[in-house]
């Protein structure tokens, strides 16, 4: 059994609603990799949630443990967050790039802009 049974699945679909509504509905290049992050973060949360268990210890065997939790999780979790630095970083710095170039982060701007005639 999980350590925090129902309640971290529940914080998690929160966080992903949460997530997904704010990319889907602000204009905001910068609220949309906020909302973006939100995401990613329920996504650890759905992983790491269960790999944590009530008495379980770390996998290395010793005399008096018989419940282990298992580390895969945690070490996925670990390569997301350097995967998810990174793409935020990438993010954030095209929508610098998109600033210089329209002068706007703000989605109808930039695609009013776009359609007007130069």
């Amino acid at each position: 059994m999980s350590q925090f049974g129902p309640f971290s699945y529940a914080v998690t679909v929160f966080l992903m609603v949460a997530g997904l509504y704010v990319v889907i509905a602000r204009n905001n290049l910068i609220k949309k990799l906020v909302g973006l992050s939100i995401f990613q973060t329920a996504v650890y949360l759905l992983y790491i949630a269960p790999g944590k268990l009530i008495g379980g210890t770390a996998p290395i065997v010793a005399p008096g443990f018989d419940t282990y939790s298992n580390p895969l999780p945690h070490v996925l979790i670990l390569t997301a967050i350097v995967v998810g630095i990174a793409t935020m970083a990438l993010g954030l710095a095209l929508v610098v790039r998109i600033r210089e170039a329209y002068d706007s982060i703000e989605e109808d701007d930039i695609l009013r802009e776009e359609r007007s005639p130069r």
